[in-house]
């Protein structure tokens, strides 16, 4: 399976980022890829609630949404969104981080509202309340693709191995980690937490990144990773915006998994207690 992998610097107008993800959808197609993978927030990325508030949409009324639906549908490939800012399903409810995984026939396949929202205070002095806007999902989402199981996951939930203990129950092959990680948590742990989950579960990891100054301000640390079952890093495309490749041989998770068999061998294991 030849996948490709958009690292994008996102910014605040949707019209613009569009324009980025189709391109990337023809190309990816063009480099012979069978699925492409996008960032987190591949729609828009603003740090600015107001401005924001004007622009997102509801998932029926998105242009990127609709855009790559059709440029997925030109082009005969499987696209993942890593994720997109969409108003929730009711009138007054919180927005949503959503990734959604696009057939080539330009339906949606799966979707995956991100379950850990980022609410933490840095000691460079960035402060993140994700929650005050979004709401969380509340389960993990696997979707079975031609010859193999899919994943999902973003950014943030990284950092909670139970998700992907989930996905793996669930007979995930590889596991997508969009995300738009900030530089100081990007250069203390962004390798060694990717590196973990793909070894843990004995499957692929695409983590398709932002990266870069974004027009809100912010800084994303880039550095988009394709890791093989036995942690080994297929692809590592820097701080550069561009389009990268990987093949993946999934015959190799079965060789990992006979080499280590964390699946077979793991058990339930019951609350901790302190005598």
């Amino acid at each position: 399976m030849k996948i490709a992998v958009l690292q994008m610097t996102a910014g605040f107008d949707p019209a613009e980022n569009a324009a980025v993800l189709a391109q990337a959808v023809r190309d990816a197609k063009a480099g012979g890829a069978d699925m492409l993978f996008t960032p987190e927030m591949s729609n828009m990325l603003d740090r600015n609630r107001v401005r924001a508030a004007e622009t997102i949409r509801s998932e029926d009324e998105d242009l990127v949404l609709a855009a790559i639906r059709s440029a997925a549908v030109e082009a005969g490939i499987w696209v993942h969104l890593g994720s997109l800012a969409v108003k929730g399903d009711l009138p007054d409810a919180k927005w949503r981080n959503r990734g959604v995984v696009i057939a080539p026939d330009g339906s949606i396949a799966a979707r995956y509202d991100k379950i850990h929202l980022f609410d933490v205070d840095l000691q460079s002095g960035e402060s993140w309340r994700e929650s005050s806007v979004y709401e969380g999902g509340d389960r993990a989402v696997a979707v079975q693709l031609p010859g193999a199981v899919l994943g999902l996951s973003i950014c943030y939930d990284i950092r909670f191995p139970a998700v992907y203990s989930a996905l793996s129950r669930a007979g995930a092959d590889i596991v997508a980690v969009p995300a738009a990680f900030t530089v100081p948590t990007g250069q203390a742990h962004w390798h060694v937490l990717l590196r973990a989950r793909a070894i843990e579960s004995a499957c692929f990891v695409v983590a398709a990144a932002q990266t870069g100054t974004h027009a809100d301000g912010r800084s994303t640390y880039g550095r988009s990773l394709v890791i093989d079952p036995w942690g080994d890093v297929l692809l590592d495309m820097g701080e550069v915006p561009g389009l990268g490749f990987a093949e993946l041989d999934l015959a190799r998770i079965a060789d990992v998994r006979a080499r280590v068999p964390v699946i077979a061998n793991r058990r339930p294991v019951a609350e901790a207690v302190r005598p």
